[in-house]
Formats: structure tokens, C-alpha cells, sequence
């Protein structure tokens, strides 16, 4: 019978502990008090054997660095050979199984998994967005010594939690005062590529979708008395108050909330003073945060949501399956249309049935990117969209000019000058529907701030082209537009597309539309939009993009703005029919989107082809990719595809010829033997 291994984690705690009583650290053990943020974060936070709360790392330190910035250091012992850490096949700290669920057997096996876990809790529910997770094991020798190895990792907002590798260390002495400035800088130097930083944020929205399913399932079950708007705005204003600003407005917590049925001291009246706090400290227009707090307050302070029922409101309870479900992902930094996907999640389960509210369809995120990338945005474009839904556009339009004012900006003040003209100055969107309009709000706020000129009107009656806030005497000079318009307006929505592009003076437009629009529905829209632009490119769009919630056959149009189009313009069409991605729409799926056949390229590809023409053909052929012409005067022949020769070449006919030979050859052989046949009876 094999002997059983002993875990010498005892002898490992007390090498380690030894060390950092030696570097005079003021170290917690785990039992002990580090601060109540912190240790209220690890018991709310789930355990990582799978239950509820209950989280103790056997070392807590909280070190200063020079610039009096605070890092959590947060250390798990093993006492097994090979139990430090355990990686999937990207290399990446493996806390997730195969199907995107926590992998509880890893957290509690090895240390560095469960010091990652950890500190997961500490990005989850406190202030902290810096920590260092250590973890540390070790066996004894044939000899009786002890080997022991070490790892470092950094988990922050900015590797979404997952948690990068430092470095290789030989003991704790990084974390010796004379030495933690050095070890920092190497922190700050640490760079994910962008293919790294892609594969986190897809993994982190697979993780969103379920959260966000399991949040609304919980809410529509057991949550009664909740209309749709109130769980969108419960959404938005336990999101805000969470937030908090460092040094200048505490995140809520949960223990805050009283259910008190005191007048003032509700925990709706609790929550509203904390958003004022928080909107009081952005740079917004006073009028955007009045009209913030007021659609939240209707809500917030009614008498049956702040009732005291068992100790408890049904506010309270609601917050708190926000903040525990949700709350990771939006305090790590995900550039993302966060509130996108929530509003996508929580509409799902509605069933309306007014043909307005089944109207609105949300774009991916990736198709908002592919739409900002054919508008050319870039950090000097002023972008502006007229049916805005949850901001989707915008955000992804946001990203790309802070990309590009990255790339090309070498001096961090005036990058920093320039990030915030382009969140308040260079977004502007509209959004007629006041559930969503706030949520357009939100998913700014939690992407960057750019919400300083998101209007709750209506683009078509209420929009006069001028800024909605602050400069509201000035004209908003849009140079890029990007829509997914609601296909039951005019035109399929193409009306939208020529009062913005009518009131633009040059620039590009890129819109994703039902295609009948450009075969017939929107003729006299489209002959308007060819007088003061250019059709560009007509690019035909997957039938299952929209999957689960519309099956239209969608295209997306390019325009030149402020050129008329003349018969001679050479447009782009392009059969984008398959795009890499494959789609499916199961509820219980840990991935309905993948990419399996070079998606990526693929949109890459239609961009350049776009822009530069065929000589960027290499993944399409030119059975894709038909360049030809339209009649401005027409307005119903968009959707072109390549033409199929029918003029039959020399190569045909002698193909045919062999196959009639060979036809007749094999006719004769048959008869041949047949004859043979009867004769031999």
C-alpha cells in the first residue's frame, strides 16, 4: 500500500513568515485583521472550496510604495511538490473550467490559484485595483531538506483579473521596504499584447452573459412588484453608487444599507445620496446630473422597495445580488458595452409585446467596432449617432479614438488633455426611450465618462444639430457617423441616415440596416442621400447576426459625406455572407460566438478592402468582391452581387464534347455487352 504524502505546509508558512518578520513587515496572519475593507471583501466574496464567504489567506500585508499608493499582498501556502500553480492551455492562471465556470478543485489545490482567487475578492468588492497574489510550496528532499518554489503575480483592472507573472523569486525580499519601489516599477512594466488583452476581454463577456442571466433570472423570479424600467434603473443606480472615486466618494457597501424605515434614511435615500455624491465629482453638466438623479429617484424612493420586510427591504436585497453578481466586471475596466449586453439580458425576459420596444436590436460589440472602423474614426473625428440604444456605438468609437490618441500622442499631458475633449466634446448620441437612454448613461459613465452629450430626444422631431450640454449654441461638428436604426421607422430607418448625414459637411458614415432598404423600401431616402453623398461600399451581413433576437438579412452601407454621388462612382459590393464566426443561441452554452475560420482576419480584411480596394483581396476571392455602379436616381439597386458569366468559353465546349463522347463510348460498351449476353444463352 503506497504511502501517503504529508503536507509540510507548517515548515512553508514558517520559512516564509521568518522572512517577513526579518524584513520587519507588518504582516496578518490569517485569522488577524488587516483592515475591515479588506477582510469584509474575502468573507463576502465566495470561498474557493464553492460556499459563501469564509475567505482566509494565511499571510495579508498592505505595502506603500513612494508615491503613498497602497498594494494589497495577499500569500498562499502548499506543502506538496507541485501544487504552486496550475495553468490552462494559453497560459493563464486556470480558475475557470473548460465551460467558463470557477474552477474551485485548482483554487483550493494550488497556491497561486487560490492567492489569485483571492485577490479576485479584493478587485470584486474593495477600492483596491493593485494587488499581488503570492503563492508558495515545497516538499521535503530525500535528504530531509526543503525545496520550495515561488509565485508572483500581479491581478489588477488592467489584466482583468486573471493576473500576469512578475518575475521569478528565490524568497520575499522584493517586498522589503528598500526594495518594494523597484519591484513596483517592474509591475508598471508589465504589457499584455493585444491578442492576450482580446482573448481576457472575450473570456471576462462570456463570464459577463452568464452573470447577467443568472442576475435577471433571480430577479424575475423572486423580485416581484418590479417593472422592466425599475429593474434597469435598480441596475444603473446600484452600479453608480458602487463605483465610488478614490479619495472623494467611498463606494457603497452593502453593510451601509440599514433597511431603516426612517424618513431620509431609507436605503433608497442611502443610494441617491450616494450617486449625488459621485455625479457631484465628474465633470458633467449640472443639468445631465439633475436629470440623472431625477429618473433614478421615481424609483428609488418608492414606499413598497423600501419597506422593511424581515429585517430587510426588497432594495436592499437587489443590491445585493447586483453588487455579487456584477460587481467584478464592471469595477475591472472592461472596454466593453457593459450595459449593452445587461439591457440585451433583461429585455430577453420581458416578452413585450409592442412592436416599438421588439424594434430595438443591440449591436455586438464587434460589429460596433467593424462601424467605427469603416467611419474612419479616429482621435480627431466627432462622431455622433441618432438612435443610440445603450451607447454600444459610441463606446466602441470612444475606444478607438483613445487608441489612437495613445499611438500617436507621446506626451502624457497632452494625452491626457486631449482623452478628456474627446469624452466630453467629441460623442454625441440619441436615444428617444428613457429606459434605455439611461442605460446609454451608464454604460458611458462605466466606460469613461463620455456621456457629457448623450440626449434623451428624438433625433428626427427634437434635434436642431447643436451640443446638448454645455455648449448647447455651438453646432456639434460630426465628421464620422455610425447607426443601427430601429427597421420599423421610415425607410427602415434610412430616414435617420439622411437627416444626419444632411446636416454634416463632410466626413464618412457607416450604417447597419435591414438590406431591403437598399433594394427598394428606401428608394426615395437613398436618392436624397446620393445628392450630398457617396456610396462607398454595400457589404452584405451574415444571416445569423442577430441570433435570438432578429433574423433579418442585414447590410452595411459606407458613405463619403458632402459629395454627391455621380453615376461613374465605383461602389464596393461585398458578400461578407461568411465572416469567421460561427453562431449558435443555446441558453446554457459557455460560448454561442466562435471564431472558426479566421474571423478576425476577416473583418480586418473588409476593412482594407473598403478602403483600398481589390489589391487587399486574400482571404475573399473575387466571387466576394464585385466592384460596379448604381444609379443615383434609382436608390433601389444597393445590394449588387458579382455577376455570374454565362458566355460559354472554348474550354466548355470541349469539356462538353468529352462528356458526350464518353457518354456515347460507355453507351456502345453497354450494348456490346449485352449482345454478348444473349448470345451465350
Amino acid at each position: 500500500m503506497a504511502k501517503k504524502i504529508k503536507s509540510i505546509e507548517p515548515n512553508i508558512a514558517d520559512l516564509a513568515n521568518g522572512w517577513l518578520k526579518s524584513y520587519q513587515l507588518d504582516y496578518k496572519l490569517e485569522q488577524e485583521t488587516l483592515n475591515t475593507e479588506i477582510d469584509q471583501a474575502l468573507n463576502d466574496y465566495y470561498s474557493k472550496n464553492g460556499g459563501v464567504g469564509g475567505n482566509r489567506p494565511d499571510v495579508k500585508l498592505l505595502l506603500e510604495d513612494k508615491n503613498l499608493n497602497k498594494y494589497p499582498v495577499l500569500i498562499e501556502y502548499k506543502g506538496y511538490k507541485d501544487k504552486l500553480i496550475k495553468l490552462d492551455k494559453d497560459g493563464k492562471v486556470a480558475n475557470r473550467t473548460i465551460k467558463n465556470q470557477t474552477d474551485f478543485k485548482n483554487i483550493n489545490a494550488y497556491a497561486v490559484n487560490g492567492a489569485v482567487h483571492y485577490a479576485n475578492a479584493l478587485l470584486h468588492y474593495t477600492s483596491y485595483t493593485d494587488i499581488i497574489a503570492i503563492g508558495m510550496t515545497g516538499f521535503k528532499n530525500d535528504t530531509d531538506d526543503i525545496e520550495y518554489e515561488i509565485g508572483v503575480y500581479y491581478v489588477s483592472k488592467s489584466n482583468f483579473g486573471i493576473g500576469q507573472k512578475i518575475d521569478d523569486y528565490t524568497d520575499l525580499s522584493f517586498l522589503r521596504k528598500e526594495n518594494f519601489d523597484e519591484f513596483i516599477e517592474k509591475v508598471k512594466n508589465l504589457q499584455l499584447s493585444q491578442e492576450k488583452i482580446d482573448k481576457l476581454r472575450e473570456q471576462r463577456e462570456r463570464e459577463i452573459d452568464a452573470s447577467l442571466t443568472k442576475l435577471n433570472n433571480d430577479i424575475f423570479q423572486n423580485e416581484k412588484g418590479l417593472s422592466e424600467s425599475d429593474r434597469v434603473y435598480l441596475v444603473a443606480a446600484s452600479i453608480i453608487a458602487t463605483l465610488g472615486i478614490p479619495g472623494k466618494v467611498a463606494a457603497l457597501e452593502k453593510a451601509d444599507l440599514k433597511s431603516s424605515s426612517e424618513n431620509g434614511n431609507r436605503d433608497g435615500d442611502i443610494i441617491l445620496r450616494k450617486i449625488k455624491a459621485f455625479l457631484d465629482e465628474k465633470d458633467l453638466p449640472q443639468a445631465k446630473r439633475d436629470l440623472i438623479v431625477r429618473t433614478l429617484q421615481n424609483t428609488l424612493t418608492t414606499d413598497n422597495i423600501n419597506k422593511n420586510e424581515n429585517g430587510e427591504s426588497q432594495l436592499k436585497r437587489v443590491f445585493i445580488k447586483i453588487v455579487d453578481d456584477l460587481g467584478i466586471y464592471y469595477k475591472i475596466g472592461l472596454t466593453t458595452d457593459f450595459t449593452g449586453k445587461l439591457f440585451n439580458e433583461m429585455y430577453k425576459w420581458l416578452g413585450f409585446s409592442q412592436d416599438k420596444m421588439n424594434d430595438v436590436v443591440l449591436t455586438p460589440s464587434y460589429v460596433a467596432t467593424l462601424l467605427v472602423k469603416l467611419a474612419r474614426v479616429n482621435k480627431d473625428s466627432y462622431v455622433w449617432d441618432f438612435a443610440t440604444g445603450s451607447a454600444g456605438l459610441l463606446v466602441a468609437a470612444m475606444n478607438e479614438m483613445l487608441r489612437d490618441a495613445k499611438k500617436t500622442i507621446k506626451s502624457p499631458d497632452k494625452l491626457a488633455v486631449k482623452s478628456v475633449e474627446i469624452k466630453t466634446n467629441q460623442l454625441l448620441g440619441l436615444e428617444i426611450l428613457s429606459s434605455v437612454y439611461m442605460l446609454a448613461i451608464l454604460n458611458m459613465i462605466l466606460m469613461g465618462d463620455g456621456c457629457s452629450n448623450i440626449l434623451n430626444r428624438d433625433s428626427l422631431k427634437d434635434f436642431d444639430g447643436n451640443y446638448g450640454f454645455g455648449k448647447t449654441d455651438e453646432k456639434f461638428p460630426a465628421n464620422a457617423f455610425v447607426l443601427n436604426p430601429p427597421y420599423s421607422a421610415p425607410g427602415n430607418g434610412m430616414v435617420f441616415v439622411e437627416k444626419a448625414l444632411s446636416m454634416m459637411k463632410g466626413g464618412y458614415a457607416a450604417i447597419i440596416i435591414q438590406n431591403s432598404a437598399g433594394s427598394g423600401k428606401a428608394a426615395e431616402y437613398n436618392k436624397k442621400i446620393l445628392k450630398h453623398s457617396t456610396l462607398l461600399a454595400s457589404i452584405k451581413m451574415p444571416i445569423d447576426l442577430f441570433i435570438g433576437k432578429s433574423s433579418v438579412q442585414t447590410n452595411i452601407y459606407v458613405f463619403r459625406v458632402g459629395e454627391a454621388h455621380r453615376k461613374d462612382d465605383t461602389v464596393k459590393f461585398i458578400d461578407f455572407s461568411n465572416d469567421g464566426y460561427t453562431r449558435t443561441n443555446r441558453k446554457k452554452a459557455s460560448c454561442n460566438l466562435r471564431d472558426t475560420d479566421r474571423a478576425k482576419e476577416r473583418y480586418a480584411e473588409l476593412v482594407d478592402l473598403v478602403r483600398f480596394g481589390k489589391s487587399k483581396l486574400n482571404i475573399f476571392t473575387e466571387k466576394e468582391y464585385y466592384e460596379g455602379h448604381i444609379d443615383p436616381e434609382n436608390g433601389s439597386d444597393w445590394n449588387q452581387t458579382a455577376p455570374i458569366d454565362t458566355k460559354p468559353t472554348l474550354e466548355d465546349f470541349k469539356k462538353t464534347v468529352s462528356d458526350y463522347l464518353a457518354w456515347e463510348v460507355s453507351n456502345l460498351l453497354k450494348n456490346q455487352d449485352a449482345g454478348d449476353d444473349r448470345l451465350g444463352k
